[in-house]
């Protein structure tokens, strides 16, 4: 007896769940496995949210997240200093940059103040100093500063190989040759020259005297434990030159005395400078005023400062200054007191400091001296009103 045809009868669910697993494909079944160890999430989570709170963040991101930065990592911040200048440089420029030293302006502001110091004090009562001046000597000190900067590397090369601080410098390091770096040279006093030449002849004979000492300097440290006395006559050269290249003259009862408080000025900060190297400068025979006054540096850059003061004095009483120029003169004697007070020469990093702040030592001046200048129109006034009273 056959049975007939009718609908089909549903199977039980323990049948019907072990034939679909036996005719699964293996793929299929490695794939279902792991589907459910993703689905382990914390507990009282279902369906999607137990799935996204059981993965990483990074296996759900879109591979567009993968790329982008993470919000730990901020860009680097630019800055406009004078170093990362350089550093944008095209790369065949650099070494030439930093021969120069232009990624290191302390010494450029350095030379270029005692400058505006003398063309402060040549300005008339009451008037600012000349900014075509000032701009002019600016451009002449970057490019001295510089020249000055290549000769002493090109006499100094092999003992610059010999200090750890200074084994980077594009002509010890092998960067260019000394060739290169001699039509550099070239290069740079001829554009110095050309500044030259905008001021009057006995500014541009005065100017032209000065090349003696930048080319003889670097010598002076093989000879005489003074280099820095001979590096004061140097970088002070602009006290003179910057009255000249207003007045067509030098007044020396000024230009003396601002030219001798600035050459104690650079025997102060130099004799800082050195103390960073006086261990290598020992081993490879060099001298230097660190080496000769030892633990007695203090002592002598305190008698230089006084000197300094003193001279400032001098000048001022000469050319007339007024009130704002002797509160400088006493803030600046303040910031020496401090800075050699709170100096450390066994420290390099506080004697790289202590030099650096000496900017501020000349722009106070400076500022003392535009200011008296105004004070001086001020003065002239109260004696000018009696005399048109009587």
């Amino acid at each position: 007896m056959t049975r007939e045809p009718g609908p089909p009868q549903p199977r039980p669910r323990a049948l019907r769940m072990r034939g679909a697993s036996s005719r699964r494909p293996a793929g299929a079944k490695m794939a279902a496995a792991l589907l459910s160890r993703l689905c382990r999430g914390p507990a009282g989570l279902r369906g999607p949210a137990r799935l996204y709170a059981a993965r990483p963040p990074l296996a759900v991101a879109p591979p567009l997240l993968l790329s982008r930065r993470r919000p730990c990592e901020h860009p680097r911040p630019r800055s406009f200093s004078a170093a990362e200048l350089v550093r944008a440089a095209p790369g065949p420029l650099q070494p030439y940059l930093r021969l120069m030293r232009l990624h290191q302006p302390a010494g450029t502001w350095l030379l270029y103040l005692p400058c505006t110091w003398s063309i402060g004090l040549a300005a008339d009562p009451g008037c600012l100093p000349d900014w075509h001046m000032l701009s002019l000597f600016g451009v002449g000190a970057v490019l001295m500063r510089g020249a000055g900067c290549t000769i002493n590397d090109m006499w100094d090369r092999d003992f610059d190989r010999k200090v750890a601080r200074t084994a980077s410098r594009p002509l010890a390091a092998g960067d260019i040759s000394t060739f290169q770096s001699f039509v550099f040279l070239g290069g740079q006093l001829s554009l110095a020259l050309c500044v030259l030449l905008c001021l009057n002849y006995y500014s541009i004979v005065l100017g032209a005297a000065s090349l003696s000492l930048v080319v003889t300097y670097p010598l002076m440290k093989r000879i005489t434990y003074w280099p820095q006395l001979v590096l004061g006559l140097t970088f002070n050269w602009g006290a003179l030159l910057g009255w000249s290249a207003i007045k067509g003259s030098c007044e020396w009862s000024v230009c003396l005395p601002l030219y001798l408080s600035g050459v104690l000025w650079t025997l102060v900060y130099d004799t800082i400078y050195a103390h960073q190297d006086k261990k290598d400068d020992i081993m490879i025979g060099v001298k230097s005023t660190a080496l000769q006054f030892k633990e007695d540096t203090k002592q002598w850059l305190g008698g230089f400062s006084l000197a300094m003061l003193l001279s400032l004095c001098v000048a001022g009483m000469n050319c007339n200054q007024t009130f704002p120029y002797y509160s400088a003169v006493a803030a600046v004697g303040a910031h020496l007191a401090h800075q050699i007070y709170t100096l450390d020469i066994d420290k390099p990093e506080d004697c790289w400091k202590k030099f650096a702040s000496n900017r501020t030592v000349g722009i106070l001046l400076f500022t003392g001296i535009v200011l008296g200048n105004l004070w001086k129109q001020k003065d002239l006034k109260n004696v000018e009103e009696p005399l048109e009273n009587r």
